[in-house]
């Protein structure tokens, strides 16, 4: 019982860690991304220098409100891969630069963990959304 508590609550640390990654993320100069740049679910940029994380997370919450259905399961879908992806970013980024082993070890679980969940999402997108 003690594993399964552990697995699950390392579980929702990571999705945490992803979700609030994906907005850090964005926000560094990364590949293309500029700082306060962000796409949205619709394909629209999101770009706002000044804008803060809860800004942000305001902004896409906004995005999701009066969708429901596909529509809603569509959208949250595509904001969850953006958030996983700047998470796998940001851990890559710990690989490298961390200090403490610690770090670059929960970098290395982060990466795994979010990678599984890309691509599950991703199938779910393809074999729902044709």
């Amino acid at each position: 019982m003690e594993n399964k508590n552990t697995t699950m609550i390392l579980g929702l640390g990571f999705l945490l860690i992803g979700f609030w990654g994906g907005y850090y993320v964005s926000s560094m100069n990364i590949g293309p991304m500029e700082r306060g740049m962000h796409t949205m679910s619709d394909g629209k940029m999101m770009k706002n220098e000044h804008m803060n994380m809860d800004d942000m997370m305001h902004q896409m919450n906004q995005e999701l409100l009066g969708k429901t259905g596909d529509d809603f399961d569509k959208a949250f879908l595509s904001e969850m891969i953006v958030h996983h992806e700047g998470a796998v970013q940001m851990a890559e980024l710990a690989l490298t630069n961390a200090k403490r082993e610690e770090i670059k070890e929960l970098s290395k679980a982060i990466i795994s963990a979010q990678k599984t969940e890309i691509t599950q999402m991703n199938d779910w997108s393809k074999a729902w959304f044709k």
